[in-house]
């Protein structure tokens, strides 16, 4: 099963439209969270804000996790040993209040078992991979520590923004 995850902050009706619309075309189940977003999925099952508790159950039960480029979603799948494929919402689209989480992709996606889309083709691409794609091992000290810099760095960064 799929799990897909936009936050709580914005809706991010790109991502879910390209993983529900790839979903129906492949007969693949999934589980979306959509926050405030307009596009309601047809073959996904979906709620809109997700329980913690449920939120990690769903996570934890789910082969693939698709996000948006949060470092929270990152984190979390990091810690349960899933892959992640990301994809950046986009200032020009629309999507966000800046470019954030574009700057952080590249970074984003030398972790271990997280895949970066910026399109629906590429975030299609990695879908029809899933079966291939790895998950995480255990998360060196290295990485973390490189990982807690980021965060703490683009917080900072937004702050001045």
């Amino acid at each position: 099963m799929i799990f897909v995850a936009v936050g709580t902050q914005f809706a991010f009706d790109r991502l879910i439209r390209a993983v529900d619309e790839w979903a129906l075309e492949h007969d693949v189940d999934g589980f979306a969270q959509i926050a405030s977003g307009a596009y309601l999925p047809r073959r996904l099952a979906w709620a809109r804000y997700v329980p913690t508790p449920d939120f990690n159950a769903r996570l934890r039960g789910a082969t693939l996790i698709v996000s948006h480029a949060g470092m929270g979603n990152i984190l979390t799948a990091q810690q349960a040993r899933k892959p992640i494929v990301v994809m950046n919402r986009q200032h020009a689209l629309g999507e966000h209040r800046n470019d954030h989480q574009r700057e952080g992709l590249d970074w984003m996606g030398r972790l271990p078992g997280v895949y970066t889309a910026t399109t629906s083709e590429e975030l299609h691409q990695w879908l029809d991979r899933r079966e291939s794609l790895q998950a995480p091992g255990s998360l060196p000290d290295e990485n973390l520590c490189r990982l807690t810099d980021f965060i703490d760095t683009a917080l900072r960064d937004a702050v001045r923004r």
